[in-house]
């Protein structure tokens, strides 16, 4: 197995959460390369238990934005991408696979300088909610969505979401 470069790990720890977005839009190209990275991802007995809703749909956009507590950006971006999930056939890895295709998403956008951020609809009546604004029908369900667009600057005020990480040595416990 080839060892991943060194130049890797920058890429990785620079992501940030885009809740802000310009005017611009996004390409089919930036979408098409940011949808590969999810349809790639590794899934538990290469299930796949996800498929991806490109919603262009303004107003789709904004009444999924309220479905969430921290979906509010969600409305602002030029295009989300829910992530429907059938639980049944992906079995008790199914949203933890919907997670990594999530952030290989989020990943392959960052490397094109796109932003993204997540957002989770909870209680089970909004996951709901999302797949019928989707347009899924069960068994498939909606409990996530990104943001995709072009980050904008963050607007001046503080955030009520902590910045930083946690240092290493209170993160990581070895056993020998």
């Amino acid at each position: 197995m080839d060892t991943p470069s060194p130049s890797a790990v920058p890429a990785l720890t620079t992501m940030r959460a885009s809740r802000w977005f310009t005017g611009a839009p996004v390409t089919d190209e930036e979408l098409h390369q940011v949808l590969e990275a999810g349809r790639w991802t590794g899934s538990a007995r290469n299930r796949q238990p996800w498929r991806f809703v490109v919603v262009h749909n303004r107003l789709v956009r904004r009444r999924l934005a309220g479905l969430g507590s921290y979906a509010g950006h969600l409305a602002a971006a030029p295009l989300v991408i829910a992530l429907a999930v059938d639980e049944a056939a992906g079995g008790e890895d199914a949203q933890f696979d919907a997670g990594r295709a999530a952030q290989n998403m989020m990943l392959a956008a960052h490397l094109q300088g796109l932003g993204t951020c997540p957002a989770s609809f909870f209680p089970a009546a909004h996951a709901d909610e999302a797949g019928a604004l989707c347009e899924v029908q069960h068994p498939w369900r909606v409990r996530t969505a990104l943001s995709l667009g072009h980050p904008a600057p963050k607007p001046p005020g503080t955030s009520a979401i902590p910045t930083g990480r946690l240092p290493l040595s209170e993160l990581v416990r070895r056993v020998t």
